[in-house]
């Protein structure tokens, strides 16, 4: 079994990419993004978001001892979906508003010290997908294959409003295309861990690839990357 770190920006498949990895392989498929917006959400439900946007960031870095996140097979969604202090959260994480402020959280390096810990304790199991920002570069800098996902920002933005779209969230296609571009901005000039690509990374753009097509392309790297590692 391999590690495979999987980076790249904002909506450009790359969980559904780790998922179909993970699901062909038999790996442990873990989303890091979901971590932070778990993360945000509790933020949320406790009040300490001001109108402004801000965090509290006091009363959140106080409280992150505390907060626990796990991921669970389900067999309804046959997927791992993220639990929040034993409580599933999945359905509450995936929108605008979590994914915001998700970002504007990433860049505490308290909360990244949190999750990072655990992140790397699940990949030292080694057979396992994990897809984020920082995953080649600091989580798994060790891993055998390190896959940079890109596309074309029209291509990604249409391609998130239809999943919002059929999850039967309402919103416009320009309100899609300015969030991304707050995200990549945010998540490229961030001071703690910045999104950037491995220099032994894979480079993978899937403007023009089908789902199936990717998954093909890395499996394909996968194959050459396990004979490597069994060689030496």
């Amino acid at each position: 079994m391999i590690n495979i770190a999987i980076d790249g920006y904002s909506s450009c498949g790359k969980s559904t990419l780790a998922k179909a990895l993970a699901h062909v392989l038999g790996y442990i498929y873990i989303d890091t993004g979901a971590m932070y917006r778990a993360v945000a959400l509790y933020a949320l439900d406790r009040g300490w978001v001001k109108a402004d946007g801000k965090v509290d960031e006091d009363s959140l870095l106080e409280a992150l001892p505390h907060l626990h996140i796990d991921f669970e097979y389900s067999k309804d969604t046959q997927r791992s979906e993220v639990y929040l202090n034993s409580v599933p959260v999945e359905s509450r994480i995936r929108n605008i508003q979590v994914a915001e402020l998700a970002s504007r959280i990433s860049q505490l390096r308290a909360v990244r010290n949190k999750l990072q810990e655990l992140q790397r304790n699940i990949a030292r199991k080694k057979g396992v997908v994990m897809d984020g920002r920082d995953i080649g570069t600091v989580i798994m800098p060790d891993a055998e294959l390190k896959i940079f996902m890109t596309a074309d920002p029209e291509i990604r933005a249409f391609r998130r409003h239809q999943e919002l779209k059929a999850a039967g969230k309402e919103t416009s296609l320009d309100e899609v295309r300015k969030n991304q571009a707050l995200r990549d901005y945010e998540d490229t000039h961030r001071a703690e861990d910045p999104l950037r690509q491995a220099a032994d990374a894979l480079v993978l753009d899937n403007t023009t690839l089908t789902p199936e097509e990717q998954l093909n392309v890395a499996l394909n790297w996968v194959k050459k990357k396990s004979e490597q590692t069994a060689e030496v």
